[in-house]
């Protein structure tokens, strides 16, 4: 593939602007979260079980329909530009947002909610934009940098949440999140969209069939996808009842602080790690180190069956961000060398599909888990998910040797 010094330019000039849009994004869909379940109490006197009740149908609802127009939205991509829907994506989040700043019932907020998961595919879609500008030996490094922003994002968001709804209420909060999606629109404008030119005689356009042909062609491919949604309800199924462990081991003073950085200590070690293991990964081979990383995520979460205090929980958590850091932008890679340029945005498409299959999934599996087992069987369950993972992407890499050697 020819890449020029122009090309180079806007490339890095891309990273740059997207990893801000990411940040900003991935910040302002955080900064509701911490306050969705006491917005909801101000619709009316309801019961703490219908609160707990409908927060968590608010929260996953997104996660569905977020699911079936992944794929759509990455068809339309490869078709006509990824960065006009980047643009539509953007402004069509700020939108759903700033109108939740005027909702009066929870049917109000469920719906905003389910329209939000139409545009919910910002950050994939933005992988998707830089993955077909870089080439495919520095593949790992560069989304892992990319991801960095939405991390970051992502750990300052439910802080800064936090102190806008303490000191503006929580439909100011909700209107001036709004904004800076909206900046984040505005910045992918400044982006320059080009693809790295193909082999001659390489297809520029795709059906959905011949897509779909692809994938099940492919098994490792096919099974990495799979894994998207296991990766995804093994690290989410912990998150509903996380704050409730925080008590049992710290006991309830300062929970809200304490919990904060239970939840926050795996996204700095995810922080720190995501660009290194995109590097290692560019180096040693994508399949390789994916299975690695759900070895030792499995591994390293299955002492917290087994904590006693709340450091040990802190310890694990920031465990396990260092190797989870690495799967999404090592996965992407993959899809990225595995995958013809004209049909990424459709297979990363059905990748975050499945990603948010396994985030609709896995709080509610935790909660079931937790409810009749134990806290205990959270971490166990939730070990078993990532080793699975990691045993099903071993056998279909031992089944494809010919191709792994071609990735080294």
């Amino acid at each position: 593939m020819l890449f020029t010094l122009n090309q180079q330019e806007s490339a890095k000039r891309n990273v740059m602007i997207m990893w801000f849009a990411n940040f900003f994004v991935a910040g302002s869909m955080t900064m509701v979260m911490p306050f969705l379940s006491l917005y909801i109490e101000t619709f009316g006197n309801f019961s703490e079980k219908y609160v707990q009740h409908w927060s968590g149908i608010t929260f996953s609802i997104t996660f569905v329909s977020a699911f079936f127009f992944s794929p759509i939205w990455g068809k339309i991509g490869d078709r006509y530009g990824r960065k006009r829907i980047l643009i539509i994506s953007g402004i069509g989040l700020g939108l759903s947002i700033f109108l939740m700043g005027y909702v009066t019932s929870v049917w109000q907020l469920l719906m905003l909610r389910f329209f939000t998961g139409f545009f919910s595919g910002f950050i994939p879609m933005s992988q998707a934009f830089i993955s077909t500008q870089t080439p495919r030996k520095i593949a790992g490094r560069v989304l892992g940098t990319l991801q960095t922003g939405s991390i970051t994002g992502s750990l300052l968001g439910p802080l800064l949440g936090g102190l806008l709804a303490d000191s503006l209420g929580f439909s100011d909060t909700f209107k001036w999140t709004s904004i800076s999606i909206f900046i984040s629109a505005l910045l992918v404008i400044a982006t320059k969209e080009f693809v790295l030119e193909a082999k001659k005689g390489a297809k520029t356009h795709y059906t959905s069939k011949e897509v779909l042909q692809h994938i099940i062609g492919n098994p490792l491919l096919l099974n990495v996808l799979l894994i998207s949604a296991l990766v995804q309800i093994a690290h989410f199924s912990i998150q509903p009842i996380l704050s409730l462990f925080v008590i049992e081991l710290h006991g309830p003073v300062n929970i809200a602080f304490y919990s904060g950085i239970a939840f926050s200590v795996a996204g700095l070690g995810n922080l720190m790690m995501a660009r290194n293991w995109g590097k290692i990964a560019d180096r040693y081979g994508y399949i390789k180190i994916l299975v690695i990383l759900l070895f030792l995520a499995g591994i390293i979460y299955l002492p917290g069956a087994a904590v006693t205090s709340y450091w040990q929980l802190i310890i694990i958590r920031f465990a396990l961000g260092v190797t989870i850091g690495g799967i999404i932008p090592v996965r992407i890679a993959y899809i990225r060398q595995e995958a013809p340029i004209a049909m990424q945005g459709e297979v990363l498409g059905y990748n975050t599909s499945f990603r948010f299959l396994g985030n609709f999934i896995g709080p509610l599996l935790g909660g079931f888990i937790s409810g009749y087992y134990g806290f205990s069987a959270v971490f166990i369950s939730t070990s078993a998910l990532l080793i699975l993972s990691g045993i099903i992407l071993l056998v279909s890499m031992q089944r494809r040797p010919k191709l792994i050697k071609q990735e080294a």
